[in-house]
C-alpha cells in the first residue's frame, strides 16, 4: 500500500456499489469540488493498476491530464496547463463520444473552452480566478 492509499480510500469510501469503480466516481467528485490534485491521485491509482494494455489506459490518462491542467491553473502556471489540456484532448479523442457513462463531447468542449480562455490571455489573468469553476457531469449509472 502506498502512502497515498489511505487518503485515496477516504476519498472513495462512499462510492462503492454505485455501478462504477469507486476511483472513477471519486475522480468526478473531487474534480467538481475543485480538488484537482486529489482527483488526479484518485484516478491515477485505478489507471496504474490497469497497466498500459488496459482498454481505458488512454481514457483514464486523459482525465488525469485534465485534472492536472487545472492543478497548474491553480498554481498560476498557464503554459503547463495548456500543454496538459492538449495531451488530455489527444487522449480522450481516441474514444467514442459516449464512453464509460460520460459524454466525451462535453468533456472535449470543456477542454477547448478552458484552453481558449488561457490562450486568449497567455500572460494572464488566470481564467480560474473568478467566474464559474469547471464541472464534469457524473457518469450515468449503467448496469454492469
Amino acid at each position: 500500500m502506498s502512502r497515498k492509499s489511505p487518503r485515496i480510500a477516504e476519498r472513495i469510501a462512499g462510492f462503492s456499489g454505485r455501478g462504477w469503480d469507486p476511483h472513477y466516481l471519486g475522480y468526478f467528485d473531487c474534480f467538481n469540488r475543485q480538488e484537482f490534485y486529489e482527483a488526479h491521485d484518485v484516478l491515477e491509482e485505478l489507471w496504474l493498476a490497469g497497466g498500459k494494455t488496459a482498454a481505458n489506459y488512454s481514457f483514464h490518462k486523459g482525465l488525469i491530464q485534465l485534472a492536472g491542467a487545472f492543478v497548474h491553473l491553480q498554481k498560476d502556471r498557464l503554459g503547463p496547463a495548456v500543454a496538459l489540456f492538449n495531451l488530455a484532448d489527444a487522449n480522450l479523442r481516441k474514444y467514442p463520444t459516449s464512453h464509460d457513462g460520460i459524454d466525451l463531447t462535453e468533456v472535449l468542449a470543456l477542454i477547448v473552452d478552458w484552453r481558449g480562455r488561457v490562450n486568449e490571455h497567455p500572460e494572464g489573468p488566470n481564467p480560474l480566478r473568478g467566474g464559474a469553476p469547471p464541472r464534469l457531469a457524473l457518469p450515468a449509472v449503467e448496469s454492469r
